[in-house]
């Protein structure tokens, strides 16, 4: 069965909008992005890319860990099998409900990003009558310009500025309870291009060896961060990264020529790289319409399960590229007319509801079914899914052809 035959199949049995969820995908990821990084590299799935449980159990099976952001990411990676001990927790604000919650699950490894961050972990720990340790991430200089969203290179909620080195010093201080051990980077998301990538990993290494030299801070761990790029509701495959590893090593040996013998742990994060390419997102077509020269496609889904920050005018243009997975079972209802490009909107009342202006997709007509590729990550749960109140999208998860989970999440009243 080609795949499809194998999504049609899907929508006719769960209806639409429909995620689908492909686990070989994900396992090709892991490989591809393993084979490319140094050897021995810790790899951490960063959970808040798409936290369905097979995907970040299927990601444990293949070697990589979890970073989590919140107790809620926490609960499913050790719900699927993850020890909390490896866990690294981060983020730039832990409540303390978060850090009592987190310490009392296990967790014993934290990415803090400032002095008050690492007072309340502290407290806390000593609160618990546990000790834990911790990374401090870094605000430095950025490598490149290249990243879909920076994080760090300019003033930031993210990580201790490299120019404080006072507050550094502080931060690489053991406590009673806490421990750091090692330094924490993450300049950009999505960065576009093999040259920008290694860029960011240079610089990255360069800072790492700045704040350990000007603190004299023998890290245990450096945390490298991501920005391995994968296309977005577009087509497109796995970008390879040949030249990535020996270029990292050499900046490694290089700026922190004792981290061979020192037996130091270099770690990578990745969430859009490892999941993104396996998910597909299957979406009806319910009405054509001309308006002043436009023609607009309206779907059954649309910024509430796909890039629903875009509605913010936030981290991603609504630029959604389908392709037609199968014509509306009848030709005679209607279409656009002549083939042009369609403005794909969804069903939400608001004009920011758009997942494309302007695509081609020749004629498109009512019952049409469009497939969305690579929306694996940053898809359903990184939308507005509460707004307006439509149904969630059925989530389906197949491995080699055979589906192994469905469902559909729900928004939940908690009564306090």
């Amino acid at each position: 069965m080609t795949e499809n035959a194998f999504l049609l199949n899907l929508a006719a049995r769960y209806g639409t909008p429909l995620y689908a969820y492909d686990l070989p995908a994900v396992r090709r990821a892991a490989a591809a992005l393993r084979s490319d990084l140094p050897a021995g590299s810790r790899i951490l799935y960063s959970v808040k890319a798409n936290p369905h449980p097979l995907l970040i159990e299927t990601l444990r099976t293949e070697g990589c860990e979890a970073e989590v952001s919140s107790v809620g990411e926490l609960a499913v990676a050790i719900a699927a099998g993850h020890a909390p001990e490896r866990v690294l927790y981060s983020g730039p604000g832990k409540s303390p409900s978060d850090l009592r919650t987190a310490l009392a699950s296990g967790v014993r490894t934290f990415s803090v990003e400032s002095v008050t961050d690492r007072q309340r972990l502290d407290a806390l720990a000593q609160d618990a009558d546990v000790r834990c340790d911790y990374l401090v991430r870094l605000n430095g200089p950025a490598g490149s310009v290249h990243g879909s969203l920076r994080m760090s290179g300019s003033a930031s909620a993210f990580g201790a500025d490299v120019a404080d080195m006072e507050a550094l010093r502080a931060l690489l201080t053991v406590r009673s309870r806490t421990r750091p051990i090692g330094l924490h980077t993450f300049f950009a998301t999505n960065i576009g291009n093999e040259d920008s990538l290694i860029a960011e990993f240079q610089q990255a290494v360069r800072t790492v060896s700045e704040v350990c030299r000007e603190t004299e801070f023998v890290p245990h761990m450096i945390d490298l961060g991501g920005g391995f790029p994968a296309p977005q509701a577009a087509p497109g495959g796995v970008t390879r990264h040949p030249r990535l590893a020996s270029a990292v090593e050499g900046a490694l040996d290089a700026h922190l020529v004792t981290r061979r013998t020192s037996g130091v742990e270099i770690a990578f994060e990745s969430g859009r790289y490892l999941v993104g390419a396996a998910g597909t997102l299957i979406t009806e077509v319910l009405d054509v319409k001309r308006s002043r020269g436009r023609t607009f496609a309206v779907l059954d889904t649309g910024v509430n399960a796909l890039g629903g920050m875009s509605g913010l005018g936030r981290l991603m243009a609504p630029q959604a590229r389908p392709y037609r997975l199968a014509p509306a079972p009848t030709r005679d209802v209607p279409s656009g007319d002549e083939p042009c490009p369609v403005t794909l909107v969804g069903p939400l009342c608001t004009p920011l509801d758009v997942l494309n202006r302007s695509v081609d997709l020749g004629e498109v007509r009512v019952g049409d079914l469009l497939a969305v590729p690579n929306v694996g990550a940053y898809g359903l749960t990184a939308s507005l899914v509460g707004f307006l109140s439509h149904p969630l999208p059925t989530e389906i998860v197949h491995d080699g052809g055979t589906v192994v989970a469905a469902r559909r999440l729900a928004l939940a009243e908690v009564h306090l």
